[in-house]
Formats: C-alpha cells, sequence, structure tokens
C-alpha cells in the first residue's frame, strides 16, 4: 500500500497558494490539504471547495487540530516569523512563503525551535529545487568553470498596480522582502554562507513608503563578488550568470520557471559555447516533494535540509546587512 499523505493545513490564502501551490499539491500524491483557515471565512470555504480539506473559523483553530501535521503559511511577509513560531510550538512542522523572517535573529530563533522539537521548518523558495540548480551545482563542483570570481543576477518586474499589498510597509512590502531575496538566495546557494555586505542602494518611495528598487554588492572571503538587482519597477528579468577563470555560464528565467519551460544553461569554457537544456518540471511540485519526504524520513534529506537551513539563517542576516548599509535615494 502506498504511504499515508502528510496532511497539510493552509494558513492564508494568499495569491501564489491559489494560483501555483495549491494546484501542484493536488498533483503531489505524498501530501493531501486537509484544513483550510483565512481571516475571510468566505475565502477559506471557497479555497476548500476548489483545493479540498476542511474550512476552519481561525488560524488558531487550524493549529489545535489533531489531524494537522503540517502546515503551510501564506500569509503576508511580516506575519511569517509569528506565525511560523505559533505553529512550530503546536507541534507542526512548516512550509512558509519567503521570506521566513526579516531579521536574523529571528530566523537563528525559529530554527533553533524547530530543531529543539524535531520538527522539518523550510522557506518555500521553489526554484532551488528545478533541476536546473542541481546541473548548475553539478557544472561547478566538477571545476568546469575553474575558480569561481563572481555572480551577477537580477529579478525584476514591472510596476504593480495601486493597492497591492507589495505597496504595504506594514505588511512587508518593498522589493528586497519581495523580489532582492531570490538573487540574494542564488548568491549564497553557488558562493556559499561566508558572504558579507560591501555596499547597497535601495530607491524609497516616500508615497507608499516602500523600497521599490535597489542593488547590493556581496563579497565572498575569497574576494569573490556578488552583484544583485531587484525591483518591481523595471522590464522583467529572471536571470543569473556565474563568471569563473576559466569559463561562465548564465540562465533566464531562473527564479519562475513555469512549468512546461525547458531551461537552456549557456555554457562557454575557454572560447567554446554550449547549451545545456534542463528537463521541464513544475518547482512547485518539487518543493513540496521535498517537505513531504523531509517529514516523513528527516535522516535521508539530512544533509539538503542543512544546507537550506544554513542559507535561510545567514539570508536573513544579510538582509539586516543590506538595510545598514544601503545609500537611500528617496522619491
Amino acid at each position: 500500500m502506498p504511504p499515508t499523505p502528510l496532511r497539510l493545513g493552509l494558513l492564508g490564502c494568499g495569491d501564489i497558494a491559489a494560483r501555483r501551490t495549491l494546484p501542484a499539491l493536488t498533483r503531489t500524491p505524498a501530501l493531501t490539504l486537509a484544513a483550510v483557515a483565512a481571516r475571510d471565512p468566505d475565502r477559506a470555504a471557497a479555497f476548500a471547495a476548489r483545493f479540498g480539506g476542511e474550512p476552519v473559523a481561525s488560524y488558531e483553530e487550524l493549529l489545535a487540530r489533531p489531524d494537522v501535521t503540517a502546515v503551510y503559511l501564506c500569509l503576508p511577509t511580516m506575519l511569517h516569523a509569528a506565525w511560523a513560531e505559533r505553529a512550530l510550538r503546536a507541534g507542526k512542522h512548516v512550509l512558509v512563503e519567503k521570506p521566513l523572517a526579516t531579521r536574523g535573529a529571528d530566523a537563528e530563533r525559529l530554527y533553533a525551535l524547530a530543531r529543539s522539537r524535531s520538527l522539518v521548518l523550510l522557506e518555500n523558495f521553489m526554484f532551488l529545487h528545478h533541476g536546473t540548480q542541481r546541473t548548475v551545482s553539478a557544472l561547478l563542483e566538477a571545476g568546469t568553470l575553474g575558480t569561481l570570481r563572481s555572480l551577477s543576477a537580477a529579478f525584476t518586474i514591472p510596476p504593480r498596480p495601486e493597492g497591492d499589498t507589495r505597496h504595504d510597509p506594514a505588511l512587508g512590502g518593498g522589493a528586497l522582502l519581495d523580489s532582492g531575496v531570490y538573487p540574494l538566495r542564488a548568491a549564497l546557494r553557488f558562493l556559499g554562507t561566508g558572504l558579507s555586505v560591501a555596499g547597497a542602494v535601495l530607491r524609497h518611495d516616500d508615497r507608499l513608503g516602500v523600497d521599490l528598487s535597489g542593488a547590493a554588492l556581496l563579497a565572498a572571503p575569497d574576494g569573490a563578488t556578488a552583484q544583485l538587482r531587484f525591483g518591481m519597477e523595471h522590464h522583467y528579468r529572471s536571470w543569473y550568470e556565474i563568471q569563473g577563470s576559466e569559463g561562465s555560464l548564465s540562465v533566464e528565467h531562473v527564479f519562475t520557471t513555469a512549468p512546461d519551460h525547458v531551461p537552456v544553461v549557456r555554457l562557454v569554457v575557454g572560447t567554446t559555447p554550449r547549451e545545456l537544456r534542463v528537463p521541464a518540471e513544475d518547482h512547485f511540485e518539487a518543493v513540496l516533494r521535498f517537505f513531504a519526504a523531509a517529514v516523513a524520513d528527516r535522516g535521508r534529506t539530512r544533509g539538503g535540509l542543512a544546507l537550506l537551513d544554513a542559507e535561510s539563517m545567514r539570508q536573513a542576516a544579510l538582509l539586516d546587512a543590506i538595510r545598514g548599509a544601503a545609500s537611500h535615494v528617496r522619491t
């Protein structure tokens, strides 16, 4: 008989849950949606009718349910850390939308709590679970590019409409927390967690009260650099490039890869260009499979979880450092 699916509760009926995560969950046999909670009961009922599970009256009621083993938090950014802590203290494994925490101290505390209770805490960076990143990591580990010298990455999107939650500072809006964490996470994955901030710029909109765009320069202990761009007032870009002493590679559409998209890793070693095609896959399904596997057997996923935990904690600390080092351009 197949194993019993992990019973998941949804806290918060955000847009990304409706568009991508829950449709992927319905295609993931290792998971089933058991309960749905939202501030708006009608919205919870609509989600349950569409994706399964039972609508419940409150987040607290969902966390108290013994038939819910794990929760997926799809709440505004500023609520992630607080509700992740409440879920962990309720004995639930947690999959939480990025970023888990906006401050380094909060991330450290939450991972310590998860470890103390033998619970899985996973930040939902889907792109890390796509085959593209495995392909790139294998090339780097094989020394294909030689000694790594730099990474450049950008995640930018067009302007958002009035009233978008990313324009609300009380909800954790702003480009750094929304799009900036993606190139930051790519830098941590490929240059390591020893990165420090050498400089940054944030373009702040005084009317909205949030940063609309920015850039950061990070340095690794060996002098390799990461140049990161992010924003929500741009032409769309979702890309990174890694340059070494002997070659370079780049990938487009890397942070928001569509399920049917076949990524192309453009590789140049010396003067010889190559294109490596990566099979299409739904990285939302991939991260859900990883989460279910980690809950079922942490021994099997221990190495991957340890890397992800370390990256998440360092990412939150670097968000502190970027804000502290940034030159603020006010508009």
